[in-house]
Order: C-alpha cells, then structure tokens, then sequence
C-alpha cells in the first residue's frame, strides 16, 4: 500500500574517482549501499565504529544536565578528542565517586552504634583483641553464659552491641551470632572521608555542568564524524578491478532522475533493473503526515518484507481505538490532553516528535469520544436527563452487549487482515484460502449473534457464510497440483491440516474480548476509589476531606497509569500478535539511505 517501489541500480567509475563519487551519493541521500564485496575484520585494537560510539555516549552525558551553559560555537578553540575524553572521564569518575559515597554512608551507619574508636596495634595490648557482636535483645541472656571478658558498648529496641576481648575468636558455638566486621578505620576518619567525597563530586558536577557549552559543536562534530564513519564503510563495500568500480545500492523510483542526473555530471554509467521476487530489497515506508505516526507503530514490532505490503494505516486506527476501549474514560483523556498541551511545541521540534503528536492527538481524541459513549468521567456516570447522559450509548456493565462489540471488533479485524491478503493474491482461486477465513469467521460471528437474537434467517446466513469459507479452506489451502488420487489426497490431507487453524482463530477473536476486560476494570477502579474517598469524607468530618483529596488524588492516578500502559501494551498486542499474523508473512529490514548527518544539524 505504501511501500515504495524499488529499483537495484549498479554505478560504474573509474577506481581513482570512487571518493568523489561516494562523497556524492552521501550528499544525494537516497541511495541504500550494497556491499560488493565482504567488509574487512576491524583490527582487535581498533574496534570498528568505537570512535562514533564513543562520541555519541560523551554527547548524551554533556547532554544530561537541568541548566545548560551558554554554547561556544568557534570552531577554532573546540577540540572534538579532547571534549570526549574529558567527557567521559568525567562521566566514569562521577560513577566512581557516587559509589564511593555510598559505601562510605552505608559503613559509618554500620558503625555509628560502636561509636568512634581506634583499634590499639596488637603489641600494646598484650596480643589480645577485640571481638564485635551485634546480639539480639531476646538472646542476650546467653552472654551470662560466656567465660570471657565483655563488655556492651550500645543498645537499642532490637539489638545489644557486644565487644569481647580475646586473644583468638570465641568459639561460635558460645555466642548465638557471627561477629560483626567492623574494619579497622574508624567512625570519625570516615566521616573525614566522606567529607573530602562530597567535595570532590561537587567538584565533578561542576566540570559535568561545564562540559555542556560543548553540546553544539560535539553534536556538529559528530555528524562529520560519522559522516566519515560511513564514507570509510561505504568505501570497503566497492568492487574494484582493472581501474574500474562497481557501486550497487536499492533507490526508490521516484529518486531515479536525480540519481541519472548525478550519473550524467559524473560521466559514471547507470543500470537499473527490477528486483526479482527471490530477492530480498530493504523497504521504505511513506505515509501521508496526518497517518504517519502508524509507520512508527508497525516499525516499533517489525518491518514488514517489501514484498508483503504496508500495515501502518490500519494499526493507526485500530491502536487508537484499542486504547480508547482500554482506557475508557473521557477524564482520563482530558487529564492527558492537558499533558499533550504542555508538550505541544517541545515535541514539534523533530520529524519524529511531530509523528508522536499526530498519533497522540487522534488517541486522545478517540479516547475522549468513547468515554462519552460509554459516560464515564473520572468514574462517575452523569445522570440520564444531563447532556452528558444523553450522550451515553454504552453500558460498561451490560457484559452481553460489550462482549458482542469486542467480539464484532476483533472479527471485523482479522476479516480486513485476511482481505487485505486476498486482494494482494488475486485472481481467484489463490486468494480462495484468506476469502474463506473471511467468510468464516464472518459466519462464525453471525451465528453468534443469531443466538443472542434468535433469529432463524441469521442462523441460515451464519451457516451458509461458515461453511462457504471452510471449504474454501479445506479446498484451496494446498498448492499441489491435482494429477492422480494420490495428489488429490495428499491435497485434501492440506486442506484438513489448514482446518486446524479453526482453533487458533477461535483463540484469536476471543482475545478481543480484552478490550471490555480492561475498560470495565478500569471504570470500576476508578468507581471504587471514588467510593472510598466518599466513606472517608463522611465517617471524618473535617479532616475528611483532605484524606478523601488525597485518595482520589493517589487512586486516579494509579488508575490513569495503569489505563496508559494497558492500553498501550494490549492495544499494540492486538495488532502485532492477531493482526500481524493472518496479514502479515514474513519480515524486512528497514531502507538505511546513505545520506549525510550534518546538514541536519
């Protein structure tokens, strides 16, 4: 659908010219590289691609900071190798330092109850020792027990902190506990330490908080280097033989004039060719703005096989409406509006952002519709003669009417999934087997709801539709050739075993069923939360109502994240699990242009 047509183009140049012409290609930027010819192993001290990781993780740390400083933007004073080592020595030194403060403020709380001491060197003290016992309260009797020097330095509601003096360790039968190591440095000497820590990690977060009026030139920086990254790469992948190249790479048609015309400047010579069905091309999505934002969902899972076709409208629709079903609440979907607000011009400022926002938009909007239609607002249903309870078309708590809605929703789903791949296989008979799943389960509902009806012309319907549709599966699911019975039977054994996925479709459908689970689950737990808080109220005048604030200020927003990540895993689930697969065969890779990063800069 909105998979781009490809072409394999192959470019040929003279060897010495093959810079100026990848150079070319890169500043073009529509054309995904083929490697000729295996890429050489990296040295083992020179990983390949280490410099750009590199950079990358030194621009995230300067990058990570609440205020940043004002950018220099001189090329002249900037150093790209120098901002990266200090970036992430600063970074590693910082990590080392926090850890060490940590260890430093979990020993000198350890240590606090013995107190601030020194332990004597062991020729002063006639070669006896101190021996540290940290007892619990009930235990402590033992200790009358103990034919040994003792003494209790500290005591609290739990344990009795015990130091035994003895030239070698206590038996560990005579003590009811292991002895505690409590080092050798004492309380007032790490708390020294710890001092000159917090210090010397101010000190780092200065230089970390320093280290950002570096961002815009690192970033700058960064493209050219990872421009060249991928001109040294796209350099290994040239055939070369006899002073001529070869440069091969996928261009979307629409781009073959701009490429003939680079070719014709260069005086390099252009074949174009189909690609053949056995071969496996990138693919390159393209949606219209307003939908892009599905291409992100479906990518999000997998890349669909460039032969197969493009879900990313679909799964744009039905994700929407998942997560309104799930959520089910049109407060709820206010609550986030007011978030999208905020964020609004912050998310604009990418292609990417501006996709987010698109998708976010119809979500919230088609979130907000069905919490109407199902009048629900914070949990609480307006009254039948309001505006608002005109608008209620949708009874979470009649589970007969929801779960026919969920169970229609899902078999109207995996209908379109299934047509979707008949029309792809036309003419008939080789889009027989996906039209009889469509006829089935088209059947298969309306005896469903024949039942619920009683309705006998439905039943005929129904039945007509369901056994339409199996035998075009039992018939058409093998692609054997009929030339005697044994190939007429082992063809009608295919179709049998096509059968078989009656089941997995029946699983498939009632998986929908979610959708009334989730919403009905969430508009209950915001019913009962409003319930609590109303209890509350009465049962403590005054105080009451801050308590009552608090718990539906607590409960709904437990209740709207769990909303958001329901919605968002289940309602992407349905479409990757079930959708994906009676629409969807086999898995691409994603069109990687050879283009260059600075100019986006």
């Amino acid at each position: 659908m909105t998979i781009l047509a490809l072409q394999k183009v192959t470019l040929a140049g003279l060897v010495e010219e093959r810079g100026v012409i990848l150079q070319g290609l890169q500043r073009l930027g529509c054309l995904h590289l083929i490697p000729l010819k295996p890429k050489p192993e990296a040295e083992p001290d020179r990983p390949s691609g280490a410099p750009v990781e590199s950079a990358y993780k030194a621009l995230r740390w300067i990058s990570d900071v609440a205020t940043k400083r004002q950018q220099v933007r001189d090329e002249h004073s900037f150093d790209f190798d120098r901002v990266v080592a200090e970036a992430l020595h600063n970074r590693q030194r910082l990590r080392d330092t926090e850890d060490k403060k940590s260890r430093l403020q979990r020993r000198i709380e350890a240590l606090m109850p013995w107190g601030d001491f020194q332990l004597l060197p062991q020729e002063y003290s006639g070669g006896y020792r101190f021996w540290f016992y940290q007892i619990p309260v009930d235990q402590q009797r033992q200790l009358q027990a103990l034919d040994l020097p003792w003494q209790m330095v500290h005591r609290d509601n739990r344990f009795s902190y015990v130091v035994v003096i003895a030239k070698q360790e206590p038996d560990a039968a005579l003590l009811p506990v292991p002895r505690t190591h409590t080092g050798a440095v004492s309380l007032s000497e790490l708390q020294a330490e710890l001092i000159r820590t917090e210090i010397e990690l101010e000190d780092l977060l200065s230089d970390h908080h320093a280290l950002s009026r570096w961002i815009y030139l690192l970033s700058r920086n960064l493209a050219r280097v990872e421009d060249q990254s991928a001109l040294v790469e796209a350099d290994q992948g040239v055939w070369q033989q006899q002073g001529l190249c070869l440069i091969q790479g996928w261009l979307a048609e629409r781009d073959l004039p701009r490429l003939q015309a680079f070719a014709d400047a260069q005086g390099l010579a252009l074949v174009a060719e189909e690609p053949s069905f056995e071969e496996r091309p990138p693919t390159l999505l393209e949606n219209p703005a307003p939908l892009d934002g599905g291409q992100d969902l479906v990518s999000f899972y997998q890349t669909p096989s460039y032969h197969a076709w493009d879900p990313s409208r679909i799964v744009f629709f039905s994700f929407a409406l998942f997560f309104a079903m799930i959520m089910a609440d049109a407060g709820y979907a206010l609550i986030l509006s007011l978030f999208l607000a905020r964020y609004w011009k912050r998310m604009g400022a990418s292609e990417g952002g501006r996709r987010f926002r698109r998708l976010t938009t119809v979500v919230l909007a088609t979130s907000f519709v069905y919490g109407v239609l199902v009048g629900s607002y914070f949990g609480i249903v307006p009254q039948t003669a309001s505006l608002a309870g005109s608008l209620k078309l949708l009874d979470l708590n009649d589970f007969d009417s929801m779960m026919r809605l969920s169970i229609g929703i899902g078999s109207a789903h995996l209908i379109l999934a299934n047509l979707v791949v008949a029309m792809r296989l036309r003419p008939f008979p080789h889009n027989a087997r996906p039209i009889g799943w469509s006829l089935a389960v088209a059947g298969g509902f309306t005896l469903y709801l024949s039942g619920v009806e009683s309705g006998a012309s439905l039943t005929r319907l129904g039945l007509l539709l369901l056994v339409t549709g199996l035998l075009l599966v039992l018939l058409f699911s093998s692609r054997r050739p009929v030339k005697d019975l044994k190939s007429a039977l082992l063809r009608l054994l295919d179709g049998l075993g096509g059968l078989t996925q009656v089941t997995k479709m029946f699983g498939d459908i009632l998986s929908y069923l979610r959708l009334f689970a989730l919403g009905l689950a969430s508009s209950s737990l915001a019913l009962t939360f409003n319930d609590l808080a109303l209890q509350v109220k009465q049962a403590l005048p005054g105080a009451g109502l801050l308590v009552a604030i608090l718990i539906l200020l607590l409960g709904h927003s437990i209740n709207l994240g769990l909303g958001i990540i329901s919605g968002f895993v289940h309602g992407l689930r349905l479409n990757f699990i079930e959708f994906f697969n009676w629409g969807l065969s086999g898995e691409g890779y994603p069109f990687r242009a050879f283009a260059k990063k600075e100019t986006e800069l």
